[in-house]
């Protein structure tokens, strides 16, 4: 019910009204694999989505059940990593996230009592994991609806081009947030129209 009254709520903003008039996006799911999800958002740095694919596959791939389990892939050499077209800087991400997933029981943790700023802070703790990448997994992964990702490039530009704004840096982020302020709770939503509205012709 939250998404349909999400949509409403946000359709009180005209610029957002037309968006949500020409496209159509079906309701999110949310995959609730922070360890799983957080390891392919690593790969997928800086990779275009066919070249991650690829490399994630041959990752898992390392693995018999093809599911990196933290303790079988911190014994892993930096060469093994390496083989499958993962960077060395990568490879040093991936183990961080493995031995935190240990040291903090990450695959059954129950994240449903802490608030999305207690999520940024204690994922951003993990070396090579920064606040971009944790408010993508609150968005993805555990279906959070307040987001709004100040730094992601797509939203910047798609938030540009809606409401005509010439300003940059550190001027367009406030002004980010000041023109979303009215779409709380529910800014994951609008930036997923912003996203798609930034894609087209």
């Amino acid at each position: 019910m939250s998404y349909t009254n999400g949509i409403l709520h946000l359709q009180h903003d005209a610029k957002l009204r037309e968006l949500i008039q020409q496209i159509d996006i079906p309701e999110p799911k949310s995959s609730g694999k922070i360890y799983f999800d957080l390891l392919e958002s690593i790969v997928s740095q800086q990779l275009s989505v066919k070249a991650s694919n690829t490399i994630f596959n041959r990752f898992l791939q390392i693995f018999p059940d093809q599911h990196p389990h933290p303790e079988h892939l911190i014994t892993l050499s930096a060469e093994q990593l390496r083989a499958v077209g993962l960077s060395g800087q990568k490879a040093g991400y991936l183990q961080n996230v493995a031995q935190f997933a240990l040291d903090n029981d990450l695959e059954t943790m129950d994240w449903s009592g802490m608030t999305d700023e207690d999520i940024i802070a204690f994922l951003t703790q993990i070396k090579g994991v920064g606040k971009w990448t944790v408010e993508m997994l609150l968005m993805f992964s555990l279906g959070r609806t307040d987001i709004l990702p100040v730094d992601d490039l797509g939203i910047q530009q798609g938030i540009k081009r809606l409401y005509a704004l010439e300003e940059t840096g550190k001027e367009l982020k406030k002004r980010m947030i000041e023109i979303a302020e009215p779409w709380r709770p529910y800014r994951t939503y609008a930036c997923r129209y912003l996203w798609r509205f930034k894609d087209q012709k």
